[in-house]
């Protein structure tokens, strides 16, 4: 990717290969066609690895030719409004078609959900996506976010997660976590939406009514107050937090 001119500058000016996280669906991919073989795949892998493929694809999009001038959900939107599509605006616009086709088709209730539930679904993949790619601005700190939430949700749900499903993902994610520490590559884009829309679609097929409208408050509240205050500089001001950001970095 280096070689290719696919590198941006880190947070410490330094030029390093981006998207790295491309090749976490693509792992994904090739774990499920041994599962397939093995006869062991699942319909519902199937709808999460379009999800993963789609939202990676997008954020390989944004990554590659994004620009920084704008950001955060309103000034996507607010360029929109002006006739200006941003490479955000439009992962965006096509990040919430994938939350909403993922929350059609949740496979453990395809045949008894909600409108209400539909939306509710659809909200906390988008949220969650969108989440993991705020906290993805130093290294090693989209992916502890990833599995704090994985365990919350794991919490949440009494340990009733698809591990099947999850396993070639967070087999990539972990091998990765050591690279992404010691910043020699981004996952950029490509990698964080990916990490957020398998938190929201975990969400989505292993808790209840009520653990899912509590994470969606939770999530409602983290990205109104990062509207309003910077991440990183809440992060600097408290030390729990500085301490575990800079865990393993170096």
């Amino acid at each position: 990717m280096q070689e290719s001119g696919a590198v941006k500058e880190n947070y410490l000016g330094r030029e390093i290969p981006v998207s790295a996280g491309i090749s976490f669906p693509l792992v994904t991919l090739g774990a499920y066609l041994i599962y397939g073989i093995a006869g062991s795949y699942d319909w519902g892998f199937h709808i999460f690895l379009m999800g993963i493929m789609s939202i990676s694809f997008l954020g390989f999009i944004d990554d590659m030719l994004g620009k920084r001038d704008v950001t955060g959900f309103k000034g996507h939107f607010k360029a929109l409004f002006k006739g200006r599509l941003t490479t955000g605006g439009l992962k965006a616009l096509a990040g919430g078609l994938i939350a909403f086709y993922l929350a059609l088709n949740n496979p453990s209730a395809i045949n008894n959900i909600s409108v209400g539930e539909i939306i509710l679904d659809t909200l906390i993949i988008a949220l969650f996506t969108n989440l993991l790619n705020l906290l993805d601005l130093r290294p090693g700190r989209a992916i502890k976010g990833f599995l704090f939430f994985l365990l919350l949700i794991a919490i949440l749900g009494l340990g009733d997660i698809d591990w099947l499903l999850l396993a070639p993902l967070l087999g990539a994610v972990l091998y990765y976590l050591l690279i992404d520490l010691r910043a020699g590559a981004m996952m950029g884009d490509a990698g964080s939406n990916v990490l957020g829309l398998t938190l929201g679609y975990l969400c989505v097929i292993s808790l209840g009514l009520l653990p899912r409208l509590f994470i969606l408050l939770g999530l409602l509240t983290m990205h109104w107050y990062t509207e309003k205050y910077s991440l990183s500089q809440t992060i600097e001001k408290v030390k729990v937090l500085k301490l575990l950001d800079e865990l393993g970095r170096g």
